[in-house]
This record gives structure tokens, sequence and C-alpha cells, in this order.
């Protein structure tokens, strides 16, 4: 047995000591098979594990996680980790699973060449330790590698009874676990815009009326995102950042949507007015003014500004996981950035509901506008 080192000042490693994610790298580097069973994980060590079984040609690689079948998985990190088991499953060399049976908290990671175990790591350090972020790089985590052939077999044959369908199961297949949402920073210092706590926005939610629209988000599916150039897509409520851009030298902001609403609801009773400002509280809790405008009522967006909506459901989409925010939408000519059918539905909704209130409150000017509940709330069963 060999000890290993977190190196974070004032107990930086010494001559002799190894890292614990030097370590990992270095017994990766020689597997060709890896087995890992941790409690917890994070989206920057997935995509780092995912690199690091490329670069190796890792030809059989199993992540099993611990805890967050019984205390609630980040809605970001089961995305992430859903997707690279379907790349694993699809590439023919594993698999993630999530323990079910109980609440797993070790740490192994065990290393195989040509089918035996010739290394394992054992001690406090989950995935995370791979991929240094904010969140972990003054954690302080201390292992031990040992390549005893039998505490090596002891390791191995734990995580295959661990694997066990009594114990865990692939996470494609998880019924059951809660998804915890993932706090969207994305209305962060807009000063039009203000975040309420969860029992004001449940006060709303409870003077809720019969008066409710749901506004379809009009979306393409991924494999439609090129079709006739994207140009029928881009002009889509949604995906309109990826419009031609109103000025040569500059692409329209990722965020910017456009709230398209149909005739059939814009004339149904109860319907906001045109041009009549209205309070919006959201089922995530922020409060800002909103209003609908155009020819025949038809967008519904926030008031004073047009980013501010796509702010608000786009920046969950990205908090999730499920889409990253561009840059410069001309430059994306992969469409990487298009909210597309397979991501809103991967979130647990292909629309929003707006849902008016029997409360009002105060503007500015003093005068009392209506209050309406906007909920990006599930409505696809997954």
């Amino acid at each position: 047995m060999k000890l290993l080192y977190s190196n974070i000042l004032p107990l930086g490693t010494s001559e002799g000591q190894e890292t614990i994610i030097d370590c990992f790298n270095e017994q990766i580097a020689k597997s060709d098979r890896v087995e890992i069973a941790v409690g917890y994980i994070s989206r920057a060590a997935l995509e780092e594990l995912d690199l690091l079984v490329e670069e190796h040609n890792i030809s059989s690689i199993c992540l099993t996680i611990g805890m967050y079948f019984i205390e609630g998985m980040p809605e970001g990190s089961y995305n992430a980790a859903l997707k690279l088991n379907k790349k694993w499953d699809e590439a023919g060399i594993g698999e993630i699973r999530i323990v079910k049976a109980f609440k797993y908290h070790g740490k192994l990671y065990c290393f195989y060449q040509e089918g035996q175990p010739f290394s394992a790591i054992i001690g406090s350090a989950n995935l995370g330790v791979i991929k240094l972020d904010a969140n972990n790089r003054r954690q302080y985590e201390i292992s031990s590698i040992t390549d005893d052939v039998a505490e090596c077999r002891e390791i191995a044959e734990f995580i295959e009874m661990l694997k066990a369908q009594n114990c865990s199961s692939n996470i494609a297949s998880i019924t059951g676990m809660t998804l915890i949402r993932e706090v969207n920073t994305s209305l962060s210092g807009i000063d039009t815009v203000t975040q309420i706590p969860q029992t004001s926005v449940q006060h709303y939610v409870q003077h809720k009326t019969e008066v409710s629209f749901v506004l379809p988000l009009k979306v393409p599916a991924y494999d439609e995102r090129h079709m006739d150039d994207g140009k029928h897509f881009t002009k889509s409520n949604i995906n309109v950042s990826y419009a031609a851009p109103r000025s040569k030298r500059k692409s329209r902001d990722w965020y910017e949507t456009q709230m398209t609403v149909s005739k059939e609801i814009t004339r149904s009773e109860g319907y906001p007015e045109k041009n009549k400002a209205f309070f919006v509280v959201t089922d995530d809790g922020y409060w800002f003014k909103a209003h609908t405008t155009s020819d025949g009522n038809k967008q519904f967006s926030a008031v004073g500004d047009e980013l501010i909506l796509g702010r608000w459901f786009k920046g969950r989409l990205a908090s999730a996981g499920l889409v990253t925010p561009v840059n410069d939408t001309q430059a994306d000519t992969d469409r990487k950035g298009m909210i597309t059918k397979e991501s809103i539905q991967a979130y647990g909704s292909d629309s929003l509901l707006l849902t008016k209130t029997d409360q009002k409150a105060l503007d500015e000017d003093g005068s009392e506008l209506d209050v309406w509940v906007l909920s990006f709330e599930t409505t696809i069963n997954k």
C-alpha cells in the first residue's frame, strides 16, 4: 500500500509523494478495463473520464454511483451521466449504474489488464478528484493504492457484487429517483428581474384561477436542425437567435427568443390584453413584468428586455446540462446550441404554462397590475 495525497497548501506534496489525480492518470494509461464505484460525481469529472477512456482506448468501463438514488441527483449530473451511458452502451464498452439498495459512500477505482485487476485506489476521493473545479479545489482528499494481488481481487469482487441487480441498475432504467433542479444563474444581475423566495411563489400558486394557457415551444427535432439549411427553424419562436443578424458585424444573442402564440390561444377568453402589462412570477422564483404585443397579440415577452424570457427557460436547459449557450450563433454552424425537441423532452416539458391569479401588485407608478404564474414544469412522462 502507498498513500496518495491532495496537493493543497499548507499541505502541499513533498518529494516522493504522489497525488491522487496523478496516480489515477498513470493507472488508467496502463489499463484496458476500469471499474469505478464512488458516492458522487460531477459533470466536469464525467467529461474528463470520457476523454481518458477515449485517449487510452479503454475497452471496458463501468461507473457505479452510490448516493443519489436516496438523496436525489442534480439534474445536470443526471443528464450528463445519462448521455455518457448511452455513448458507452452504443460503443459496446460499458455503462453507468446507480446503487438503489442503500446509500453507498465508498470510493474504489480498480484497474485491469488482460482480464486481471493489477491495481486499485481506495480512499476518500469521489470522481470529482480527477477534474478539480471551484467546488472541490480546496477539498483535501487522501487515498491509497495497492498492487497486492489478493487485495486487488477482493476489491474487484466487491465492485462486481455492487453491480448486481439486487444492488444497482443501469441509469437509463432508473425510475423514482428525485432530480434536484439546478439554479439558473442566467437572470442574475438583471435590473428588471427580482428573485423571490419559494414561500412567495407558493402564495401565488395557491391563488391560481382557472384562466390558464399552454404555450407550446416550437422547436425542431435534432435531425431537422439543418433541414432547408435550418432557415425554417431559425424563424421558430425559440431559435430566432440563429436567424440573420440585425447587424452585419454582430450575431444575435443566444438568449434571444420570440414567444409567438397562435391565434387560437390569443383569441381565447381571458388571454392578456395587447400592450397591457402584468407581473409574472415563475415557478422557480423570478419576478418580472411582461406583456403581449404585435399583430394579433401574438408576441409574449418581458417588458423592456427581449432576452429575459430566453434567459429564463433557455437558462434552465443550460443549467440542466441539456444545451450549452454559444457566444456566436452565426459561427455555430453545427447548431449545437439550438434548442431541439429532444432537449426539452429530456427536461420534461414541451411548453410553458401561463396561469392568471386572483392577485394584483403595485407597479412603480402606483397602478395595480394582474399577477400571472409562469411555469416550465414537467408535462411529459419521462
